[in-house]
């Protein structure tokens, strides 16, 4: 019969969350037995918690799968809120596991002894729970491991105390596959296709899995025959670029840009909910950097794939054929070498160092 850690580790495994990086501790042994018994799951130690969180965050941006991250108490999830607030912001889905005291031995208020959920909420707003029961902890796992892997993606935090992980009779839970992306409806895509054809000055501010390379192409179909200006937010989950992908500037995050304050200007967002602000507020300029009076059309939403809203916005009034506005690999290739300045011969260092100082020059040892 397996015990609570171990049913918890099957659970992971069998949702596809096959690494975790662990910063534990003595309340989180069990789970340490378990990760070593289990040869589907990859441990990553790490020296401390913010290095443990931080790769969990790289390796859930790039994977396009949650990683799990694990704990020890509520002193180690504070030294690893940094890089755990990074992946909220990011959109990142992160099993957050935390090892706590046992059950029983809370109410003695033991020298590390914190509230937990607290501390947990800042960085997991959609998602905290503490296990209560061996028999419950799968199924909670398999709720973190919905809830984190869940478009647009969050960091899930399931608090493990160490008696319902130690304890026995823990069976594995059957994580739920995850559900097609709705699709957006018909009114906003309209709305935002009208908005591109009325001439003015629009925006689409490109967020998530917008910014990869399909959902890019599409969007510069739009701006390749069309007014529209290309923003991507400022601190993406995942950013596709290099030679032959279409260029974009950043959304601005201080007060006083003026990239965009034409009055007139629309904006349409792809998978982020609400718009962009500055990252401070400064009394004498407006609290977002675009007008106030310019409407805001979501769409669509963050759970929806953007490519194929884009197509929607796209036909029948843009071309399926068209010329880039930006050179292919091979053309910008010798576009740069062509325009390179030949390179100086390098000077001797003698001539490129000023002598040293005389008060740097370090006196000789007597005798």
């Amino acid at each position: 019969m397996s015990n609570g850690a171990q049913a918890l580790m099957k659970t992971l495994v069998n949702a596809g969350v096959d690494v975790c990086f662990t910063n534990p501790g003595t309340s989180e042994m069990h789970f340490v037995a378990a990760l070593d018994s289990e040869p589907k799951m990859r441990a990553v130690l790490a020296l401390f918690e913010g290095v443990a969180t931080g790769a969990a965050d790289g390796y859930a941006r790039m994977a396009d799968k949650p990683a799990a991250t694990l704990l020890h108490l509520g002193c180690g999830l504070g030294n690893g809120l940094a890089n755990l607030h990074n992946a909220r912001k990011g959109k990142v889905p992160v099993v957050n596991i935390v090892g706590d005291h046992a059950t029983y031995h809370t109410r003695f208020d033991a020298q590390l002894q914190s509230d937990i959920e607290t501390v947990a909420r800042n960085v997991s707003p959609g998602f905290v729970r503490t296990s209560q029961s061996t028999a419950e902890l799968s199924r909670d796992a398999a709720d973190a491991i919905v809830a984190a892997r869940g478009l647009p993606g969050q960091v899930a935090t399931l608090i493990l105390p160490a008696d319902v992980s130690w304890g026995e009779g823990g069976v594995a839970a059957v994580v739920p596959p995850m559900p097609q992306p709705p699709v957006a409806d018909d009114a906003a895509v309209q709305a935002v296709a009208q908005a591109v054809r009325s001439g003015g000055k629009v925006a689409l501010l490109l967020g998530g899995r917008a910014l990869r390379e399909p959902s890019l192409l599409a969007a510069a179909q739009i701006a390749a025959h069309s007014s529209v200006k290309l923003l991507a937010e400022t601190f993406p989950t995942r950013l596709e670029r290099g030679a032959g992908l279409p260029a974009w500037s950043a959304s601005p995050t201080w007060p006083s840009s003026r990239a965009c304050s034409s009055r007139t200007l629309t904006t349409s967002s792809w998978s982020m909910p609400r718009p962009p602000c500055p990252f401070l507020h400064i009394p004498t300029r407006r609290a977002t950097w675009f007008p106030t009076a310019a409407p805001y059309i979501p769409c669509p939403a963050p759970s929806r794939t953007p490519r194929a809203a884009c197509k929607s916005w796209r036909a029948p009034w843009v071309p399926t054929v068209w010329r880039p506005l930006w050179p292919r690999p091979a053309a910008l290739g010798a576009r740069v070498a062509a325009s390179s300045p030949p390179k100086k011969p390098a000077r001797p260092l003698a001539t490129c160092c000023p002598p040293t100082p005389s008060w740097w020059t370090r006196p000789s040892p007597p005798g």
